[in-house]
């Protein structure tokens, strides 16, 4: 059977060649009116509208077209599908889809893309790509897209990203448009919350199982009554940011102690500590922090006693009886 090449054109349609003795110049070329969609295992399906010939003189062309290969990202942002060795196929043949990266939800990847059929009708559909968000090396961000088997491929978005007022992170790139010759501003934000779980690293996690987030490299972190600071790297040639995380303190029975974090308007979330504490000469708590497995975080809080309120006045209390010697407060501590 005989391999076809498959391509697409500027207004994402299908494109079909390939070779037939039958015609007068042995070789053919059709673009279809369709639209794609995300099959199984993240294939690409093309649905074909209407009953057309398209693939020889007595072959009619099936209603949908499917398509196996590698996803990437393009440096515009666009998806393309490089096409390994199956069915009818050629290896190597690369579909670029020219569209947007409109939203990122905890285990999939959102792209709109617009068609313009043979009668010049516009319209714009979304594909969606199934997969979990990570952090490489480099802390850049990336999709990784589920393939089957254990097999992924790795969209790298390759700018940089940064936190807004509401402690989101948000993601800007520059979109080429080069059918209107001109470049668009666009953003993706990432909903999720902060957590600190390991010493030099700084999570933000998109769901409630953790497979799907961020985990950053930093150096230490640097803690004040009001606020996280850490440095990041973000590229291969580094671009140093400083991401910092704005909110409160506190301490609560039988949790630990706490940094609330208030994100949009409402509840806030917060990131949880075990530390060590200990009353200082200078009328402040000192605390070394902890993570939930009581592994140093090699990070150190200074507080005034003015400021643990509620459950922490109780805490307060204990670090006076026991004068000079530390004390563990967190989910295993009862007074």
């Amino acid at each position: 059977m005989p391999k076809l090449r498959y391509e697409v054109d500027p207004h994402n349609r299908l494109v079909v060649s390939g070779t037939d003795k039958k015609l007068p110049l042995g070789r053919f070329r059709r673009v279809f009116d369709g639209r794609f969609k995300i099959g199984p295992g993240n294939t690409l399906i093309y649905h074909i509208k209407g009953p057309m010939y398209g693939l020889g003189p007595e072959e009619k062309t099936p209603h949908q077209v499917k398509l196996r290969g590698k996803w990437a990202l393009t440096k515009n942002h666009d998806l393309v599908l490089t096409l390994d060795k199956w069915r009818r196929q050629r290896i190597g043949d690369e579909l670029t889809l020219q569209g947007e990266v409109i939203a990122a939800e905890a285990s999939s990847l959102l792209f709109a893309v617009t068609t313009r059929s043979e009668k010049d009708l516009a319209s714009t559909y979304l594909l969606k790509l199934q997969g979990i968000w990570q952090a490489d090396e480099h802390n850049r961000l990336i999709f990784r897209v589920k393939r089957g088997q254990g097999r992924h491929d790795t969209l790298i978005f390759e700018g940089i990203w940064e936190i807004n007022k509401h402690h989101r992170i948000i993601y800007h790139y520059k979109k080429a448009q080069l059918t209107r010759k001109k470049t668009l501003d666009k953003t993706i934000t990432f909903k999720g919350y902060w957590d600190i779980v390991r010493r030099n690293r700084l999570s933000y996690n998109l769901s409630l199982d953790n497979k799907s987030g961020f985990d950053f490299k930093t150096g230490l972190g640097r803690l004040d009554k009001g606020y996280i600071k850490y440095e990041i790297g973000i590229g291969v040639t580094p671009v140093r940011r400083i991401v910092i995380l704005f909110g409160k303190w506190k301490i609560k029975k039988n949790t630990g102690l706490l940094f609330e974090i208030e994100y949009e308007k409402g509840k806030p979330q917060a990131i949880i500590f075990g530390a060590e504490a200990r009353l200082t000469k200078q009328d402040k708590i000192e605390f070394k922090l902890k993570n939930i497995f009581h592994k140093d975080l090699g990070m150190e809080l200074k507080l005034s006693r003015r400021l643990i309120k509620g459950d922490g006045e109780a805490f307060l209390k204990l670090l006076r009886d026991k004068e000079e010697v530390s004390v563990y407060v967190g989910g295993a501590w009862r007074w």
